[in-house]
């Protein structure tokens, strides 16, 4: 069996774990379509494109990177067990509250900007691309006072010890798909989806349905400012959502609780909770201002 993945070190990891729970596959490195820097689909597309022309028997992604509609011939196929979902802060401070005001604080995300601008407006938020080795370089030489990162990819690449504090899933709600990693391939293909489904693990993939449910509903992209994070706790599936603009001016937040059994319903009903109280409208303002 051969693994399709991007060939950054991060996503070469996460492809070698799958491939040593599926028994020693071969892992691929696939070159990433072009497209624009902010787009994030683009990471998907080119392992996508092996797929359908048989390079690859499964793609495997972080599920936070893949879009709402998978092309045709294709489908989502297993999802392993799920790292720490939540962003964390990489820097001298010990939390939020430490950093004064004006402190620059690194991220690429609109997502990320959104919530911390709204626990702290007074903080600089500054852009910061590349993958995780450059952005941590970029803090060390003194260009941030402090980034923001998924604590997932960190804990795949062996440097949860550069980890300075966690936020609160409240607090700063993440992506959806994150800390997930998604299994595609051809939906034709018996034998592959055979062997994903013995490798998923239920609760991530009852957290990954809700999410990507909500986000459906929502009609948010990778580069909207939204978070949905669900959450197998106890007997409950808790998913939590925000949606607010890049400055943190406005926002709504809100959480829901329910069946396990009905992620999707979940997630769903969750997203209409928030359209009722103006999440369309602020993603709407807060798409067109990105048009500007």
């Amino acid at each position: 069996m051969k693994i399709g993945t991007r060939s950054s070190a991060l996503a070469l990891a996460q492809a070698q774990t799958v491939a040593a729970t599926l028994g020693g596959a071969e892992v691929v490195a696939v070159k990433t379509s072009d497209g624009d820097v902010g787009d994030k689909e683009r990471f998907v597309r080119g392992v996508e494109t092996a797929l359908l022309d048989g390079e690859v028997d499964v793609g495997v992604h972080s599920a936070k990177d893949m879009p709402g509609e998978l092309p045709d011939g294709l489908a989502l196929v297993g999802v392993p067990g799920r790292e720490d979902p939540s962003d964390v802060f990489v820097g001298a401070a010990s939390s939020l509250s430490e950093l004064g005001d004006g402190a620059r604080i690194g991220t690429s995300s609109l997502r990320r900007r959104s919530q911390l601008l709204a626990l702290r407006p007074g903080l600089e938020i500054a852009e910061l691309r590349g993958n995780v080795d450059t952005r941590l370089g970029k803090l060390a030489v003194g260009e941030y006072d402090g980034i923001v990162l998924a604590g997932a990819g960190l804990a795949r690449l062996g440097r949860e010890a550069e980890i300075r504090f966690r936020f609160p899933l409240d607090e700063l709600t993440p992506a959806p798909g994150q800390g997930s990693l998604a299994l595609e391939a051809r939906r034709d293909d018996a034998e592959t989806t055979a062997a994903a489904g013995r490798v998923t693990d239920r609760a991530a993939l009852t957290e990954l349905t809700a999410e990507r449910a909500a986000t459906r509903s929502l009609g948010a992209s990778c580069d909207t400012p939204v978070g949905v994070c669900a959450r197998v706790e106890g007997s409950e599936l808790s998913v939590r959502g925000y949606a607010g603009l890049a400055g943190g001016e406005e926002w709504v937040r809100d959480r829901i609780a329910g069946d396990p059994e009905q992620p999707a319903a979940l997630g769903q009903a969750l997203a209409e909770r928030m359209l009722a109280a103006g999440a369309r409208e602020i993603l709407d303002r807060a798409g067109a201002s990105r048009k500007t």
